[in-house]
């Protein structure tokens, strides 16, 4: 071997086991893992040692999508609730006639057809149509009970588990005399208290919703108060109401975004049960509970007045549950094989 061949192998970039890497090198002169070639995302994405933050952040939602895409269930629990705001938001475009307005003369209590697929009902209004605007009633009771629930309950429970102390049995005796009450029951009693509507349907739903949250963030607040992490940021002179905002809630905000999730069914249920008992959606509005109460009258005889929207139900409850299992599995870094 000559004293130019020991020169061409020394000019080579050389790994971290001491060997050459052109051997690994593809034609042109290109790095075998660029962003761009076949694989070459994915080995960015899935890298041991990121570059940056982006690179991390990109990394950590990749791999939380695989093991989210695992789960076969979960898929299609995400794709039912995205059809679900898909509905919502085209429902003047997709239903076929109007959610309010029906034909007693013509149209009163037909069968399931080619003409009116899910039938109509008592007042000759088209039922797939009032499913269809009825959905936007159930995404906005969704929505709202879990924007304004989970705030509090994270709230609460980070606190009293960060605190400790008095403060600690004060909002915990207050979680515990929500917790003693069934959720419909207080729904119910607050429901009564306010008056009928969707709007104060909400509010009571979120009253009673947020007491689980706040269990689970005190919880692992309990757990991650304890850690070198932030006794490191005490040292460094944090406020405590620094530490819990900046660096426990959001650690704590993927397992009640799990619990949330998961919850969606209940409150689904609870809104409709508001809704059979008049207290929530007030007529003509297309509230999928209230068209189960209407079509109860003539649930041996036409069947499919009740049927349908108590399907609708069903089947997005169950959407829910299947979506909150694979964000579990996505979530849950000890889950995550």
């Amino acid at each position: 071997m000559t004293d130019a061949t020991f020169i061409k192998a020394e000019s080579l970039p050389v790994r971290s086991d001491g060997l050459p890497l052109a051997s690994a090198a593809p034609s042109g002169g290109r790095e075998p893992h660029a962003v761009g070639e076949r694989g070459g995302l994915v080995a960015w994405l899935t890298s041991d040692r990121p570059m940056s933050r982006r690179q991390a952040g990109l990394g950590r939602a990749y791999q939380g999508w695989r093991n989210f895409a695992r789960n076969r269930l979960a898929l299609v629990g995400l794709f039912i609730v995205l059809a679900l705001v898909l509905v919502a938001i085209f429902a003047d475009q997709l239903a076929p006639y109007s959610a309010y307005v029906g034909d007693l003369r013509t149209t009163r209590l037909l069968p399931p057809s080619w003409a009116h697929w899910m039938g109509t009902d008592d007042q000759g209004r088209d039922i797939l149509s009032r499913l269809i605007h009825g959905s936007r009633i159930t995404l906005f009771v969704v929505v709202l009970v879990a924007v304004l629930a989970a705030p509090i309950g994270l709230l609460v429970g980070t606190v009293a588990g960060y605190a400790g102390g008095l403060v600690d049995a004060a909002l915990m005796r207050v979680t515990d005399i929500f917790l003693a009450f069934p959720r419909l029951i207080l729904a119910l009693a607050l429901v009564a208290a306010l008056g009928p509507g969707i709007e104060n349907a909400v509010i009571a739903i979120a009253i009673t919703s947020w007491p689980p949250y706040a269990r689970l963030a005190r919880a692992e607040t309990l757990t991650i108060r304890q850690t070198d992490y932030i006794a490191a940021v005490q040292l460094l002179g944090a406020s405590p109401w620094r530490i819990v905002l900046r660096h426990i809630m959001p650690l704590c905000l993927s397992s009640v975004i799990v619990r949330v999730t998961l919850d969606m069914a209940g409150i689904i249920l609870t809104a409709a049960g508001l809704g059979f008992l008049g207290l929530g959606a007030q007529p003509p509005m297309p509230e999928w509970g209230a068209m189960i109460a209407n079509g109860r009258l003539y649930v041996l005889d036409q069947w499919w007045v009740a049927a349908a929207p108590g399907a609708a139900i069903f089947i997005i409850s169950l959407a829910f549950n299947l979506l909150g299992d694979g964000l579990r599995d996505a979530l849950d870094p000890k889950g995550s094989k």
